[in-house]
């Protein structure tokens, strides 16, 4: 297996999982056909219960594989990378049986703890799948850390195809037998995707395992480890990043049985305060979508940053840091704007109901989000993995007390999540970068370098406005309301990225240097006049 650049993993990955999330939107709408909007808050409260277990299973270890072997392998050490892999694929399996098991076992008291007792029924059939998804864990980490991203890419679109088509299924056939039988015949799919995956990645694995050491290595030239060494580096990475993550899913969990008791609280009733929540839940799916890439840039990003620690390069560390946060930028910002300016339109098309401006005002939730999520990857993989977690808890404590004080106000009700989130993320990124300054003595002016993808944005805005206004009425009297709406929004995102794109050369927020780093596939994506524009901006 041929080991991938930063670029190359970031394209390769981002584009999976850019499939992989739109896959998900566009179930969405017949989904919540099936469901309606009671039935899909239900099958969302359950999503989110099994979220917050599945982190716990699979957020720490996989990424302490990628780390550690990134580390083993850029100083030639192949036999104990492995030796890594071995172990903590045991400690995973371990983690994934019992958590799979508590879960079917407590889930009455799980839906009635998030207060969502009809989320039972869909909590008990989401258990298998954590056993599933860790042992696919295990094989994404060992890969990323090896610097090769594809399997992890087609893993997830496959996993992808196969949740849509077995949870449609299901959701069908068990509606019959009521709402709550429907929420959980929907969530099937997630079991069969995750085990789609394990043994797509299990396969690929063994087909390649003549690679995992290579022929002409000399062990004799290495360090050696006892297994407790390698254990003990292994619960060292994964324990701090496993708090973090748990921690902030954690959050998560009390904000959804906050959220509901304060719309009561409010004044709404049981269904309503349901349904809203089920706003909220709609527009995080939507929002998943681009932070999928800053996930692929961040799983990218990790083992590359600590390959260059293990190898004492600390302009090579520094470097790559700068780039992941420009990387980020350049793609949250216009994907947060066009995501506001389009609220409505993408709403209509995917036949969400109601609740897009909820979009529309909380897209700035995007932007702080990835950036959280980069600065923390920033930190891990430098070995602040305390600092990370401590800033993170801090900003979820602030949004638990922003959005019980905000969401039981009548008026505010569900926005109050949005203002929530803004402050929970908004403080990670204020003490991360201050954190980043201090102990790794690299200067981030975030102001600064979101400067130039913010003008672009702007513009492109504006331009994305315009044209889906002058599609839609074009049009509407020939194609009808949905489908003039649908090319409206189609033929704007076109013309929009490309303003974005060609703004961003203009102004010199593209360089010949990003160009160069592209992979050779996709740059010979690039026109010659785009290639032009980019030299000419370079060279004045």
């Amino acid at each position: 297996m041929k080991k991938q650049s930063i670029a190359q993993g970031f394209a390769v990955l981002s584009i999976a999982s850019m499939c992989a999330k739109v896959l998900s939107v566009l179930y969405i709408p017949f989904i919540r056909a099936i469901l309606e909007d009671e039935g899909y808050g239900i099958y969302g409260a359950a999503y989110q219960v099994y979220v917050f277990i599945y982190v716990i299973a699979n957020s720490g270890i996989p990424v302490a594989i990628s780390k550690s072997i990134s580390e083993l392998t850029s100083v030639g050490n192949y036999r104990y990378a492995f030796k890594t892999f071995k172990i903590s694929r045991f400690y995973l399996i371990v983690i994934g049986t019992v958590l799979a098991i508590a879960m079917f076992a407590l889930a009455r008291p799980l839906a009635n703890i998030v207060k969502f007792e009809k989320s039972y029924l869909a909590i008990l059939a989401l258990s298998p799948t954590i056993f599933f998804t860790a042992i696919a864990s295990a094989y994404r980490g060992y890969f990323q850390g090896r610097g090769v991203m594809t399997p992890t890419a087609v893993s997830q679109v496959i996993e992808q195809i196969v949740h849509i088509i077995f949870s449609l299924t299901f959701a069908m056939l068990l509606l019959q037998y009521g709402i709550e039988y429907a929420s959980a015949g929907a969530t099937v799919g997630t079991t069969m995707g995750a085990l789609a995956s394990a043994l797509f990645l299990m396969y690929v694995f063994y087909k390649n395992k003549n690679s995992i050491i290579p022929v002409d290595y000399n062990q004799n030239n290495v360090k050696r480890y006892s297994f407790k060494e390698l254990s003990n580096k292994i619960l060292n990475y994964s324990l701090p990043i496993t708090i973090c993550v748990a921690a902030q899913y954690a959050g998560n969990l009390i904000d959804m049985g906050n959220t509901k008791s304060r719309l009561l609280f409010a004044g709404f009733l049981d269904e309503q305060a349901t349904s809203l929540f089920g706003f909220l839940v709609k527009y995080q799916q939507l929002m998943n979508v681009p932070i999928s890439i800053v996930v692929a840039l961040a799983a990218t990003v990790l083992p590359s940053l600590s390959g260059s620690l293990a190898l004492n390069d600390k302009i090579q560390f520094e470097n790559k840091l700068r780039y992941a946060i420009r990387l980020c930028l350049f793609i949250v910002i216009p994907s947060a704007i066009g995501f506001s300016v389009l609220s409505e339109p993408i709403y209509l098309v995917l036949k969400f109901g109601e609740g897009s401006e909820l979009m529309m005002y909380g897209a700035i939730v995007l932007v702080l989000m990835s950036i959280v999520q980069i600065q923390t990857t920033i930190l891990q993989g430098a070995g602040r993995l305390y600092t990370a977690t401590t800033n993170v808890l801090i900003g979820i404590v602030g949004k638990i007390i922003a959005n019980y004080f905000l969401i039981a106000i009548y008026d505010i009700n569900i926005y109050g999540a949005i203002i929530g989130s803004v402050v929970g993320f908004g403080i990670p990124v204020v003490l991360n970068t201050i954190a980043i300054k201090k102990y790794l003595k690299v200067k981030i002016n975030l102001i600064n370098q979101s400067f130039k993808p913010l003008i672009s944005s702007i513009i492109m805005g504006i331009f994305v406005y315009l044209t889906y206004i002058i599609v839609f009425l074009t049009s509407n009297l020939i194609f009808g309301k949905y489908l003039s709406n649908a090319l409206g929004v189609f033929l704007s995102v076109i013309i929009g990225v490309a303003i974005y794109i060609v703004s961003m050369m203009l102004i010199k927020g593209i360089t010949l240097e990003d160009i160069d780093q592209m992979p050779g596939k996709l740059k010979k994506l690039i026109p010659s006049k785009l290639l032009n524009i980019i030299t000419k901006a370079s060279q004045s």
